[in-house]
């Protein structure tokens, strides 16, 4: 049997330049994490977990649910990401053994709150898949692979940073150029020593749950007309990064918190911030805190 797991994450700085061929510092989160067990069988199988069970104890029960967790559980984002492996695969030249299997897995990754849930998935449904067909996939393709499972399969809108972070772990500033990412698909990720990093706390509330994709909204719309404001927020968010990962460094916490407050503000200026994400900063501020 093949256990593996993928873990939570969080951005520190530059999000959400990272689809936009900006920059962006982020690290895991290893309070909350995903189980992906993977076993040989007759047939092949993907088990559903808690969240996929469309059974509920009444009408209050499925409501609350759904506002919770959405339309969607697992089970798609394993399939779909079990078509792109085959897909990278067969590109490579590479033939599977005919070798069914059936893969389970379970999360305790808060939902739909940004923490990278659904990717975490892929991430250690990969790494099982991997071991399984004893095929070796370098870490910033498996990362693309990640992303690839949700935007060219899915078609949800996302960045390469949640992939990248789950894929490389600890704590990685990354650069997503447009000549990089043009001419080989993936961006410059370097591993940073998270010992730099200063005490960091995590805030959420389960009741802010939302879909990524109704955070970006029409933002990449107005990306791709050109539109000043949107565009020059990307540039100023990657380089936040940019001198994020200096400040880090050079052990520098009071430079890293004021690129924190300003990485949000800006998000404030050109995104639609919920009125209870806003409370959080601003308890968190009222404190002392980024």
């Amino acid at each position: 049997m093949i256990e593996t797991y993928a873990y939570a994450r969080a951005g520190l700085l530059g999000n959400p330049s990272d689809g936009y061929y900006g920059k962006t510092i982020a690290f895991l989160l290893r309070n909350f994490r995903v189980r992906v067990l993977l076993y040989p069988s007759a047939r092949l199988e993907i088990k559903p977990s808690k969240a996929d069970m469309p059974v509920f104890e009444n009408l209050d029960d499925l409501y609350s649910t759904t506002r919770w967790r959405g339309y969607y559980g697992g089970i798609r984002i394993i399939q779909a990401l079990i078509v792109r492996f085959i897909d990278y695969c067969h590109e490579c030249g590479r033939d599977l053994d005919d070798r069914n299997f059936t893969l389970e897995y379970e999360s305790t990754i808060p939902l739909r709150l940004g923490m990278g849930g659904s990717s975490a998935i892929i991430t250690a449904a990969l790494r099982a898949l991997c071991q399984y067909f004893s095929v070796d996939i370098p870490r910033p393709i498996q990362a693309k692979l990640a992303l690839e499972t949700e935007t060219k399969e899915l078609g949800v809108p996302a960045g390469p940073q949640d992939r990248v972070i789950q894929v490389y772990e600890g704590l990685v500033y990354m650069d997503f150029a447009r000549d990089l990412m043009e001419r080989q698909g993936y961006g410059y990720y370097e591993n940073l020593d998270p010992a730099l990093l200063p005490n960091m706390y995590v805030a959420y509330r389960t009741s802010l749950s939302e879909g990524t994709e109704i955070f970006h909204s029409n933002v990449r719309e107005r990306w791709r007309a050109g539109e000043p404001q949107v565009v020059e927020a990307m540039q100023t968010w990657a380089g936040y990064a940019e001198q994020g990962r200096e400040a880090l460094l050079r052990r520098d916490p009071a430079t890293l918190g004021r690129l924190i407050d300003a990485n949000f503000n800006l998000r404030a200026k050109v995104y639609r911030i919920s009125d209870g994400n806003v409370r959080m900063i601003q308890a968190a501020r009222q404190v002392g805190a980024t």
